[in-house]
């Protein structure tokens, strides 16, 4: 059987770290609350010479070397992002061209935090139907731009990075196995950026009323959908290939909060050691966080050929998914 296989992978963050005790200087927080309740001790930022576009080169090259596949071998280039670095054309343009993979099509997904599973299930398409060999497909995200900074409840979560996988069509019992997408936009509003679309222009009031950034309208309520809808996406990727959860050798959850990704497991059943978990350092970097968590897991070896790998992921939308990978 023909699939689609991860042949590599790679990862890119800004230098620059913005930790809890700069926040502590910002907004009315502590060290000890934003720990307590995320999980999370610092975040990256970019500087002012980085972008969504920047980020997703240096992932991208680094998925590229580790895969020993040139840019000019890319059939299509896919950047999952709710920060792109223009309004238009998309960014996956703007990579291509940095990377010269003069061959390549490319366009963008819009899916927030679930944006890499998604761009996942239409690569993983294309290469089962035939239409593509090689495909890039990288999360890339700077929310800092939509953060809130005065904002004590969202400003402590989010951070910037970029995560890529070149996927490639093989033959074999190795690859992907099967992905599953759900949205609900009737639950639109819980988490969202109101402002800066057509139906909210840029705007002198849009602006001062910081309508172009993150709003989540109850923590609490996100919090328990998203851990209920991980586990429902992943119990049905498991279903449908026939598995049980003592097959699982690792999962890659979204990165969003170290309760939800404890929850997740605790429900699931899985020990933390199976459990990929880097929110610490990143913070909820949205489409970026299950690649970047992937690649770390891959270069520190916690991953093996004919290992089942699972990924889910939730986000904004509301929208969430799954995928089974045997390694």
């Amino acid at each position: 059987m023909e699939r689609s296989r991860i042949i590599g992978t790679g990862s890119a963050v800004p230098s620059r770290v913005l930790n809890n005790a700069d926040l502590e200087r910002r907004v009315e927080t502590s060290d000890e609350w934003i720990t307590s309740r995320t999980g999370i001790s610092e975040r990256r930022i970019c500087a002012e010479s980085e972008d969504t576009a920047t980020l997703a080169e240096a992932a991208a090259l680094g998925a590229l070397e580790s895969a020993s596949l040139d840019p000019i071998d890319l059939d299509l280039i896919m950047v999952a992002t709710i920060t792109p670095a223009l309004p238009f054309p998309a960014t996956a343009c703007l990579l291509q061209d940095q990377l010269r993979a003069r061959r390549a099509a490319a366009l963008d997904v819009s899916a927030a935090c679930s944006g890499f599973l998604y761009g996942l299930a239409v690569a993983d398409t294309f290469i089962r139907a035939g239409m593509y060999r090689n495909i890039l497909l990288v999360g890339s995200e700077t929310l800092s731009i939509l953060t809130d900074w005065t904002d004590r409840n969202t400003c402590v979560l989010f951070g910037d990075g970029a995560g890529a996988v070149v996927l490639q069509r093989q033959t074999g019992d190795c690859g992907v196995l099967s992905t599953h997408l759900y949205s609900d936009g009737s639950q639109w509003r819980l988490l969202m950026a109101p402002g800066g679309g057509s139906r909210h222009p840029v705007s002198l009031e849009v602006l001062e009323q910081r309508l172009n950034k993150i709003k989540m309208l109850n923590g609490n309520e996100v919090f328990r959908i998203a851990v209920r809808a991980m586990e429902d996406a992943c119990i049905t990727a498991l279903k449908h290939n026939g598995l049980e959860i003592s097959d699982v050798d690792l999962i890659v959850p979204h990165q969003a909060n170290a309760r939800i990704i404890q929850a997740l497991a605790y429900r699931l059943s899985l020990p933390m050691e199976k459990v990929v978990m880097n929110i610490a350092r990143y913070g909820n970097t949205s489409a970026a966080s299950v690649p970047l968590a992937l690649d770390e897991a891959v270069r520190a070896g916690r991953v093996r050929e004919g290992d089942l790998v699972l990924l889910t992921a939730f986000g904004g939308g509301l929208t969430w998914g799954s995928a089974a990978i045997r390694w």
